[in-house]
């Protein structure tokens, strides 16, 4: 996989994980809420440890820089 998300964006689908998280071992939401928070929080989590999101490579955003090519 190729990394497709900046540091930045990388830390935010992390913090994001963990609040969504945070929501579910609090119970908040009812069961449905707890759910969606969970699925959604696993996903967040996952994509910031990797750095790569399909739903990016599917539309074609890449907000990481390119590597830089040495010519000489």
């Amino acid at each position: 996989m190729v990394t497709n998300e900046s540091t930045t964006d990388r830390v935010i689908r992390v913090a994001l994980g963990l609040v969504l998280g945070f929501l579910v071992y609090k119970h908040i939401g009812g069961i449905v809420g707890m759910w969606i928070f969970g699925i959604l929080g696993a996903i967040s989590l996952v994509t910031g440890a990797t750095g790569f999101c399909a739903i990016y490579r599917l539309v074609g955003i890449r907000t990481c820089p390119l590597p830089s090519t040495k010519q000489g």
